[in-house]
Order: C-alpha cells, then sequence, then structure tokens
C-alpha cells in the first residue's frame, strides 16, 4: 500500500477548512475582519518560535491544544469568526495544517477580490517602501492587483524567492550559491 504524500495531505485539509471560513465569513460580511484577525495571528506564528514548535507538535492532547489556543485568541484580542475557527481546528487536532489554512484563506480572498496573491520569502523583513514597489513590479508583469504575503527566511542569505500562482521566481543567495558550487564541480 503507498505511503501518502504528507504536504499534499496537509494541503488538503488546509484547502478545506481555509475555505469553509471564507464562506462562513462572507455569508456574514466579516471577511475583512477574519482576515485582520489571520494577520495578526500570522504575526505571531512569524515571532514565537515556541508558538510555531506547539501549532505543529502531535504531542499535545486536542483538549491542552483547545486550552492554549483559546488563551492565546483571547490575549490577542482574535474573536469572533478566526477564534472559533482556532478553536475548531485545535479540536480536530488540525493545528499542524494551520499555517497552510492561513496561506489559503489569503489565496481565496484575494481571488474573490480579484485580486493575484504573490507569497514572497526575503532574508529579511521587507519596508513599505519594497513592499509597494514589488507589488507594482508584480502588477506590471501580471496585469492585475497583487497581494502579497512575506514571510522572513534568513536562510535565503539575501534576495528573493516570489510565488505567484504556478511560477517561482528565485533571486535568493542561497540559490545562487548553489547553482555556483554545482557549476564548479562540473568544471573541477
Amino acid at each position: 500500500m503507498p505511503v501518502a504524500d504528507t504536504s499534499q495531505l496537509t494541503s488538503g485539509v488546509a484547502e478545506r477548512y481555509a475555505s469553509s471560513l471564507f464562506e462562513l465569513a462572507l455569508e456574514q460580511g466579516a471577511v475583512d475582519s477574519v482576515t485582520a484577525d489571520l494577520d495578526r495571528f500570522q504575526a505571531m506564528l512569524d515571532e514565537s518560535a515556541e508558538l510555531k514548535r506547539f501549532v505543529a507538535s502531535p504531542v499535545f492532547s486536542a483538549e491542552d491544544q483547545l486550552k492554549a489556543i483559546a488563551a492565546i485568541s483571547e490575549r490577542a484580542g482574535i474573536s469572533g469568526f478566526f477564534a472559533n475557527f482556532l478553536k475548531v481546528v485545535a479540536r480536530n487536532r488540525r493545528l499542524f495544517a494551520l499555517p497552510g489554512m492561513i496561506r489559503a484563506f489569503r489565496l481565496i480572498a484575494a481571488n474573490h477580490r480579484g485580486e493575484i496573491s504573490a507569497e514572497v520569502t526575503s532574508a529579511h523583513a521587507l519596508s513599505q517602501a519594497q513592499e509597494t514597489e514589488l507589488k507594482a513590479a508584480l502588477k506590471s508583469v501580471t496585469g492585475k492587483d497583487v497581494t502579497i504575503s512575506v514571510t522572513v527566511d534568513p536562510s535565503i542569505l539575501g534576495g528573493l524567492i516570489v510565488k505567484v500562482g504556478s511560477r517561482q521566481i528565485d533571486t535568493s543567495l542561497r540559490t545562487k550559491l548553489s547553482t555556483l558550487k554545482l557549476a564548479l564541480k562540473e568544471v573541477g
């Protein structure tokens, strides 16, 4: 019996949950407030290695995850649909897929607004001016308004990795160094 690809399972779970959250938020006219709460939670994930480990860890019971998520949401001022959504995700032991759910929700919301969403990985946080310039450059290429989701990953050393739809542009220093290393091996 073949083993299922974990990333595909996570992606499928993430998309189903995100789609349900978006449909409920749309029905109630709460897409903007859910997006704000979602952004607040993503910022907390980006800033806290402990929260990242907690979300990804299968060690905690559903009850422990539920209590912790409820406390974190309350402290962060996250309420309404997204707070309830987080509790359902914790109760169903799906916190591991939460980062994918957030990405999927953003894509669904951007698509609904007629925008294209881009995932950007940078070695350091982008300034507002850099984000504006990147959005303008992507709009000139795609012909549509672009919303960007920036993830900071110091391991890429420098440059950017930009994913728009099925296209990826990788100008990271890590990739350039890897390419150079391979080229040098072939020459030597």
